[in-house]
């Protein structure tokens, strides 16, 4: 296990700090890294909101939150009261100028890092740092988190960017994808880039498509207001995996310096094809959740979750065909598909290799596949490679497939931190690789919003899919029409 050092001392203002995401990932990111010994313990973590609430209040929250959370094992009952009375309140409306700024002012010490957490609606981003450039809080030191999504639309996330960009710099603005703080997708730099066994196979010549899957077995988990709003290419294309896309695609960058990997990142968003308006029928399909059974258990369907009467457009699914237009990856197509209300939580990026070209074997001696790289987001992080190999013992050749199979907290015999802890700490150290940079936003909303116009614009609904299935039948069409079907080794 590596030595783990620490990061400087630092305060953390997490607004929002009543809201499902501090509560779920933020605070327990932050005890674990305290438990690890990367937090220093004269570090400060200040929730602010509008809840009228007190430091002591705060905590007992806070407590809640962490054992309902964090695995007992990993509690320590002395850790876990060190790491509340780090923990302070201060009763605050962000957005208003004339609002208890001294109050936060003063839990915070001038010679420190300062990450400004926004944990609130998109909406909120650009008042929110205006009023705290206003009240002079922002330092030299000063960073600023932003969660997804940056916007509604191309014009929105602009608007953002430019309200943001006049308060803080490039250098203190940190777009959190928490996607890009896991494992396996740091990995995939690694995979490509330090073994050339896969580098030098990572193109059109070997690849016959790649699919991205993010699938989801919940529904709305009282996010109703905001995903109706939003929808599954919004909430989860636009961003996560378009990410992941640009990490598969993306050429060598000449260092690991941020903007370099970030340049590159860039190149592939700016190459992907257009899906013109007369296309985005035959490359698209939207769905939505309809009654069903996740687990076995019978779950409402997507306007029952909604609780609203009125019927509502809103996608909930996405499947959808792209293309990379560079030489690397010409004509070789990218299958993504991501929904809510799917059998099984799980995200995986599945790179299928061309079949041999010509078969030596007896067709009767294999059930043959052509090779295929599974890369396993969650629940389980790793990787797996998918090769013929003999069956064992006398009576003639046989071959069946199996795979080569790396888990990685199995192999290493440890906790993998979550995306969040990782990315919380390169904040403070001000290391900006595994996050957004302005231009990556922009450029994702101007592949997104040609899409997001052209479904608004047809006269058809999402189509219906039962809760606990994969999708519309669509779906299937989309890639089984090219010859190809969706990766369904997914247990």
């Amino acid at each position: 296990m590596p030595k783990i050092i620490p990061v400087p001392v630092f305060d953390c203002v997490v607004f929002g700090a009543t809201g499902d995401l501090t509560l779920r990932k933020l605070l327990p990111a932050l005890y674990y890294r305290f438990r690890d010994g990367q937090v220093q313990e004269d570090s400060r973590i200040i929730g602010a909101a509008r809840s009228d609430l007190d430091d002591h209040v705060f905590r007992q929250r806070a407590e809640q939150a962490l054992q309902h959370h964090v695995p007992a094992k990993d509690l320590d009952a002395d850790l876990l009261q060190r790491f509340l009375g780090m923990l302070h309140y201060v009763r605050l409306d962000a957005t208003d100028p004339d609002g208890d700024w001294p109050a936060l002012s003063e839990r915070l010490d001038a010679e420190r890092v300062r990450v400004f957490y926004l944990a609130t609606s998109p909406d909120l981003y650009g008042p929110v740092c205006r009023n705290l450039g206003k009240v002079g809080l922002v330092t030299d030191q000063s960073r600023v988190v932003l969660e997804k999504p940056i916007g509604h639309d191309l014009a929105s996330a602009r608007k953002i960017l430019r309200d943001v960009g006049e308060v803080f710099t490039e250098a203190q603005t940190f777009r959190i994808d928490h996607y890009l703080g896991k494992e396996t997708v740091q990995n995939l730099m690694v995979l490509r880039f330090a073994n050339t066994i896969f580098e030098r196979l990572w193109n059109s010549d070997v690849i016959d498509h790649v699919q991205i899957t993010v699938a989801e077995t919940v529904g709305l988990e009282g996010r109703a207001g905001y995903y109706d709003h939003a929808g599954q290419l919004r909430d989860m294309v636009q961003n996560h995996m378009l990410q992941l896309l640009c990490l598969i695609a993306m050429e060598p960058p000449v260092s690991l310096d941020a903007d370099r990997v970030r340049d590159e990142k860039l190149k592939v968003l700016r190459a992907l094809k257009p899906i013109a308006p007369h296309e985005v029928a035959s490359l698209t399909v939207r769905g939505q959740y309809a009654p069903g059974a996740i687990d076995g258990k019978p779950v409402p369907g997507y306007h029952a979750d909604l609780g609203d009467g009125d019927a509502s457009t809103t996608e909930t699914f996405v499947a959808l065909k792209a293309e990379v237009n560079t030489w690397r990856w010409a004509n070789v197509p990218f299958y993504l598909r991501t929904g809510k209300r799917l059998p099984q939580k799980v995200s995986e990026i599945v790179v299928q290799f061309r079949p041999a070209p010509f078969a030596v074997f007896p067709p009767e001696s294999a059930d043959w596949q052509p090779n295929r790289l599974i890369i396993r987001l969650q629940p389980e992080e790793g990787m797996r490679v998918g090769m013929m190999t003999k069956d064992p013992g006398p009576g003639g050749l046989r071959l069946s497939p199996t795979g080569l199979d790396i888990r990685f907290e199995k192999t290493f015999g440890t906790r993998f931190p979550d995306a969040y802890e990782r990315l919380l700490m390169d904040t403070v150290r001000g290391n900006p690789t595994l996050f957004m940079r302005h231009d990556e936003v922009e450029a994702a909303w101007c592949w997104v919003e040609p899409i997001l116009d052209a479904w608004a614009a047809r006269p058809d609904h999402p189509r219906p899919y039962p809760a606990g299935s994969w999708g519309p039948t669509a779906a299937i069409a989309l890639i089984e029409r090219d010859g190809r079907t969706w990766h369904e080794e997914l247990g």
